[in-house]
């Protein structure tokens, strides 16, 4: 159960804090000149972006409007079985970052699931992004750790003929 918590925690704080992020860079940064900053190494740019990273397949909203959807239930679903600090925190982040391009998605124009997702942070010659990218990104790579150092989502247990079965 402290896992599950720690999971909403994070997925709560990302999602809050992408959201926030896309507020301040509708107003400052769209429609403005891009800003550059650190020396040209970070650019902050409004974009917005109707595909997947990178803007790829930017006639597929839809398709991501709904893979967010099963993302987000997903999540849900296996969120009370977490039994590992690692794959709360991994989760949470995947939640946050599905979370907050998805409310671009359905909120943002030109309508509801074909909204556009508000990409503003570039570095160097990069493709421009947001935090909820970024959240994804980490969330996966700290559930690619887990899953390559062995460590199981749910608890193990062993039963009387030592086999391996995942807690409920």
């Amino acid at each position: 159960m402290q896992r599950m918590y720690l999971l909403w925690k994070v997925a709560a704080a990302g999602f809050a804090m992408d959201q926030i992020t896309k507020a301040i860079a509708a107003v400052v940064v769209e429609g403005h000149e891009p800003r550059h900053s650190l020396g040209g190494a970070v650019t902050f740019t409004a974009f917005r972006n109707s595909g997947a990273a990178g803007s790829f397949a930017p006639r597929a909203t839809l398709v991501f409007t709904l893979l967010a959807v099963v993302v987000l239930i997903l999540i849900t679903r296996v969120a009370p079985s977490i039994r590992s600090t690692g794959w709360a925190v991994g989760l949470g982040l995947i939640f946050a970052g599905a979370g907050g391009n998805l409310a671009d998605r359905i909120f943002r124009t030109p309508g509801f699931g074909r909204g556009a997702v508000l990409d503003f942070i570039q570095f160097g010659e990069s493709g421009i992004f947001n935090l909820a990218d970024q959240c994804v990104t980490a969330g996966a790579a700290i559930v690619l750790i887990q899953t390559f150092r062995g460590i199981p989502m749910r608890s193990v247990a062993t039963s009387g003929l030592g086999s391996r079965v995942l807690e409920r």
